[in-house]
């Protein structure tokens, strides 16, 4: 674990594999840190520079007073890459790290070569919908909204299985600042025009039992993108990567061959 320090937050950062390959950056999902990927590293090609952090008031970054801007959550994964000194990387974003993916497209081409956004939306719910989130966890935190979150991440049986258990606890620790920050700064966003003027390789990927961001939801944000692909993981939720690894990380595999990134 490493410590990249911006203006106004101090971000936790891992590297694995090679330092001299072909960069790929992963950007977690609201309530989960970095090791949201762990199931599929193994999975991934030898010779990539892979990179995972934790967005601000997540994991073991600090957690600026919320709420937060898209534009604040962009800026650190932009201040990241420079900082890392990397140029023409994949980045994989699920969730709000999808929101991060295409904001940083739009503004730092030179740091993006293709983007996979992973159970996400170019607009993702509704303000009210965010604004009575962030008004629970004010209230009562995480706990008093957890169980309704797991039944939108995962599909029932792995609800059911003790598999759920560690999720469920990252969840519930992550700070209460951080999840109503982030919450505020998804409830801001509406990247439908912008997203639509991207032209570079984009996979995008949904869970047939996602209640977050439905795969109807996830396929309409792929055909904003020309040349997009769309595909659908049956049996998993918001996490895929998390209940079915080999399948999202084939996708994955397929997807970085297929643009010369391996």
């Amino acid at each position: 674990m490493s410590i990249c320090q911006l203006d106004g937050v101090d971000l936790n950062y891992r590297e694995d594999g090679d330092p001299n390959g072909a960069p790929i950056v992963f950007a977690n999902s609201l309530g989960t840190d970095l090791r949201l990927w762990d199931a599929i590293l193994p999975l991934l090609p030898t010779g990539l520079r892979i990179v995972r952090y934790d967005k601000r008031g997540h994991g073991l970054s600090s957690c600026p007073r919320p709420p937060f801007t898209m534009g604040a959550l962009v800026g650190e994964i932009e201040g990241l890459i420079d900082y890392l000194n990397i140029r023409d990387a994949v980045i994989v974003g699920c969730s709000v790290g999808g929101l991060i993916a295409q904001g940083l497209a739009v503004k730092r081409m030179d740091q993006v070569r293709a983007i996979v956004l992973a159970n996400t939306g170019a607009k993702i719910g509704t303000q009210e919908m965010w604004q009575e989130r962030i008004d629970t966890v004010n209230s009562g935190g995480i706990e008093a909204l957890a169980d309704a979150v797991m039944e939108r991440w995962f599909s029932k049986p792995f609800q059911a299985s003790p598999e759920m258990i560690p999720w469920r606890n990252m969840l519930t620790r992550t700070l209460d600042d951080g999840y109503a920050g982030v919450s505020a700064a998804i409830s801001g966003t509406d990247y439908y025009t912008t997203t639509a003027s991207l032209t570079l390789p984009t996979l995008a990927i949904a869970g047939s039992e996602d209640g977050a961001t439905p795969p109807d939801l996830v396929r309409e944000t792929a055909s904003l993108v020309k040349g997009s692909r769309f595909e659908l993981i049956r049996g998993a939720g918001h996490l895929p990567m998390v209940e079915k690894p080999g399948e999202f990380a084939d996708l994955l595999n397929r997807f970085l061959k297929e643009i010369g990134h391996v």
